[in-house]
């Protein structure tokens, strides 16, 4: 069931600063946003709003990603 009301605005930031972490872990792996998002059978635009905070991944997802860049996920969630 979607969720009716929005995140508060902590939660909000925090998912933005998961977000940049994954692209550091990115960029230091030398990957395009294309290339992750093929590894891990995504579209490229649904990452990129991984990537820019827009999207709230599922655990799954992250797995995935931390997988495709080969760091330990709780380097990520840090």
């Amino acid at each position: 069931m979607p969720r009716t009301t929005s995140s508060p605005d902590w939660v909000v930031t925090r998912r933005q600063q998961i977000g940049d972490q994954i692209r550091a872990a990115r960029v230091h792996a030398n990957l395009t946003q294309q290339q992750v998002a093929e590894q891990i059978e995504m579209d490229r635009a649904k990452y990129n709003r991984i990537e820019q905070g827009h999207a709230s991944p599922l655990l799954d997802t992250l797995i995935l990603i931390s997988g495709a860049l080969d760091v330990p996920l709780a380097d990520l969630v840090r």
